[in-house]
């Protein structure tokens, strides 16, 4: 898929899917959605979740930038596999990070259907892309040496160390 996209479904899974859940917390939540208090914890939240989501595509779009190109090619495209920092533990450090986003942004809209009903279809919309788009997409790419180096690792990876090369990572 290309990263036109790409970015055209993040888009629309933020923006298009966070205006249809607004207008129902309107008529469904309106005693939620229009209390400040609610907004005003769910705002923290949400961005403290958001910063983190950020972080990690931050530093794994740069991991990947930096590591995972030989030669002049396209931008947002690689043709060399990555094995350090959270690499090392995951197949998919920067899908896992991007999990959250659709937790954050629900927090941060303060919308009670955002994260009752869309934020936990986008999570699985994620993981259906990364198992149906995002993985066959790699195996075509790299072939025999993609599950030679990543075939025992898990497409995401909690443990400390783990996290730590996630969010600490100094590129």
């Amino acid at each position: 898929m290309s990263a036109k996209g790409r970015f055209l479904i993040w888009f629309i899974m933020i923006f298009g899917v966070g205006a249809v859940a607004i207008i129902i917390d309107t008529q469904f939540f309106s005693k939620y959605f229009f209390n400040a208090y609610f907004h005003i914890l769910t705002g923290i939240f949400g961005i403290l979740i958001l910063s983190f989501s950020i972080r990690i595509a931050k530093i794994t779009g740069r991991i990947l930038s930096r590591y995972g190109k030989q030669g002049d090619i396209p931008k947002f495209e690689t043709n060399k596999l990555v094995d350090i920092g959270p690499y090392k533990y995951m197949r998919h450090p920067m899908h896992f990070g991007l999990l959250f986003m659709p937790i954050g942004w629900g927090l941060v809209l303060g919308s009670p259907t955002f994260l009752l009903i869309f934020a936990p279809l986008e999570v699985i919309f994620i993981l259906i892309m990364i198992y149906l788009v995002e993985e066959p997409e790699v195996k075509r790419k790299f072939g025999d040496e993609y599950m030679k180096k990543f075939g025992d690792k898990p497409w995401f990876c909690i443990r400390y160390e783990c996290l730590r090369a996630l969010i600490n990572y100094d590129i």
